[in-house]
């Protein structure tokens, strides 16, 4: 089966510290326990898609440890295609470095490792199954010019989303005019925007900004406060609010909604780009309420049958 949705992104082991509060510069704390998992923003949303019932295709890059094996082989349990995942010799994996605190805030040090050997020669080798997508989905976790490739290879076959996260201040814009979705959070919108804070009573003005730089259509998502959408067509921001909870972990609900959203976009097409939103909010509300990522990622089961319809 060709798959729907296609992400070109990164993968990283997760090393995850909890403890009560996070450390001040210098300072040691002693935290209460330790997890390896495996996350990357790309590894996440396609692992979200798939957990919804998304036929699902990643285009990534591993290292030659045990760890990218055992990677592998979570992908494959949710039924990921994973012929286009590349295992680089002597490389180490993506790793990321995360502490979060026991009020579900969380800080995170990344190196890119295996995941900066992800070049635009190894995005045409999935020549094909870029072009067949109906959606494709890359983050700036991987190199930008491996993301434009792909954007470009992808254009006018389908639905592309661009998630600028980990933030970046000045990139080529062709990725924002290629690209028919950017999405970011407040913290992101702020270093790409360079408005600061970002906020609710300014949202429209970033907005206006992204529009500004070439984006087609934006989403910034706001965690409690929800999401809001604007376009080219419509520049007036749409407020999509969500349910409010009492987050564990909200660690990788950024990508469990991105993944979502790609999802919805595939397989209801139909449904408005709000209508969208706030059904993949519902998945991102969901993830927050169990401590890690891929564990957190609610499956089609664990949620209503009408955010199906």
């Amino acid at each position: 089966m060709t798959p729907k949705i296609v992400i070109v992104g990164s993968c990283m082991i997760d090393f995850t510290c909890f403890s009560p509060r996070l450390p001040k510069p210098g300072e040691t704390i002693v935290g209460t326990k330790f997890e390896r998992k495996y996350g990357g923003k790309g590894g996440n949303q396609c692992i979200t898609a798939a957990k919804l019932g998304g036929s699902t295709a990643l285009i990534a890059s591993l290292g030659s440890e045990s760890f990218a094996q055992e990677y592998l082989e979570i992908l494959k349990k949710e039924n990921v295609d994973t012929s286009h995942v590349k295992i680089q010799k002597d490389k180490h994996s993506g790793i990321a470095h995360i502490t979060v605190t026991e009020d579900g805030e969380n800080s995170i040090v990344i190196v890119l490792g295996a995941n900066e050997s992800l070049t635009p020669e190894h995005v045409d080798s999935a020549v094909d199954v870029i072009k067949s997508a109906s959606v494709l989905l890359c983050q700036f976790e991987i190199p930008l010019e491996t993301t434009l490739h792909a954007l470009k290879l992808h254009r006018g076959h389908g639905f592309s989303i661009i998630n600028g996260a980990p933030a970046l201040k000045n990139f080529d814009p062709e990725i924002l005019k290629l690209s028919d979705l950017f999405c970011v959070n407040e913290t992101e919108a702020e270093v790409t925007t360079g408005i600061q804070p970002v906020n609710l009573s300014n949202i429209q003005q970033v907005a206006d900004k992204l529009l500004a730089m070439g984006c087609n259509a934006i989403i910034l998502t706001l965690g409690p406060l929800g999401a809001v959408y604007a376009s080219k067509a419509n520049r007036n921001v749409t407020r999509i609010p969500v349910t409010k909870v009492h987050p564990v972990d909200t660690t990788g609900a950024g990508d469990a909604f991105l993944g979502a959203l790609a999802y919805f976009k595939a397989y209801h097409s139909h449904l408005a780009m709000d209508e969208c939103i706030r059904r993949a909010c519902v998945v991102a509300t969901q993830s927050v309420l169990k401590f890690g990522t891929h564990a957190s990622f609610p499956s089609r089961s664990d949620l209503p049958a009408d955010l199906f319809m």
